[in-house]
């Protein structure tokens, strides 16, 4: 039995996966691979490599998270050397995590090669700095989907510097009211749409005008709050 690999693809950009993401996806028997990762990266599967697609987006799953986990388990079981291409990193709400507790369920070895997350990519690939000296020394990282029976985050709860939010775009209008409770309706914010595509877009405002300057956008996209959204445009 060969080991699985839990492979960050990195942010949307194939050359932004690391070299030994890159030798693991040349190598591998079966790629089992998600949405947002870039396609072109595929074209480097060796002959005959067998792709599986388990890619989500809101409302349309081709796999359930288990029905994936037990893919990854059979083809580890048949011999295969397989990867498992996360988009972005696989700890960052990527449930690399709840695919690793099913190998490890199943005695199957696994090893991590992380990726570029997303998180910090993206905003970073349109000139907005996380952190900046004298403006933003904290960060925080959370997710912008709520799922029905969980308990609703309070977005206004989240004191650093620097706030951003993945898969916020659907929630978009009450992580704004949230925020404004707690940093005002004049707190910078960006919203940056379909990272590293062509049809990259990025859409800046406050607190208090960004619903009207976000009407009508559509997933994937992030949400930066904080100062560092304007700074390097001093």
């Amino acid at each position: 039995m060969l080991k699985v690999y839990i492979v960050g693809a990195g942010p949307g950009d194939k050359e932004l996966i690391t070299v030994k993401g890159l030798k693991l996806i040349k190598e591998a028997d079966v790629i089992v691979y998600d949405d947002l990762i870039d396609k072109d990266i595929l074209k480097e599967a060796k002959d005959g490599a067998e792709l599986i697609y388990v890619g989500k987006r809101k409302g349309k799953h081709s796999f359930k998270q288990e029905e994936i986990n037990k893919i990854l388990v059979e083809k580890a079981k048949e011999g295969k050397k397989v990867v498992r291409l996360k988009g972005g990193d696989p700890f960052i709400f990527g449930r690399g995590g709840e695919e690793i507790l099913e190998l490890i369920k199943n005695n199957i070895p696994y090893e991590v090669v992380p990726g570029v997350t997303s998180a910090i990519a993206v905003p970073a690939s349109v000139g907005i700095p996380l952190t900046h000296r004298g403006i933003a020394k904290s960060v925080t990282i959370t997710t912008g989907h709520e799922r029905e029976g969980e308990n609703k985050v309070d977005y206004s709860k989240f004191v650093a510097d620097t706030l951003v939010i993945l898969m916020g775009i659907t929630n978009l209008e009450k992580i704004v009211k949230d925020l404004v409770k707690s940093r005002g309706k004049e707190k910078p914010i960006a919203i940056i749409l379909k990272g590293f595509s062509k049809d990259q877009k990025v859409i800046k405002g406050t607190l208090g005008d960004i619903l009207e300057k976000a009407k009508d956008i559509e997933p994937p996209g992030i949400i930066v709050v904080g100062k560092v959204v304007n700074i390097l445009e001093r």
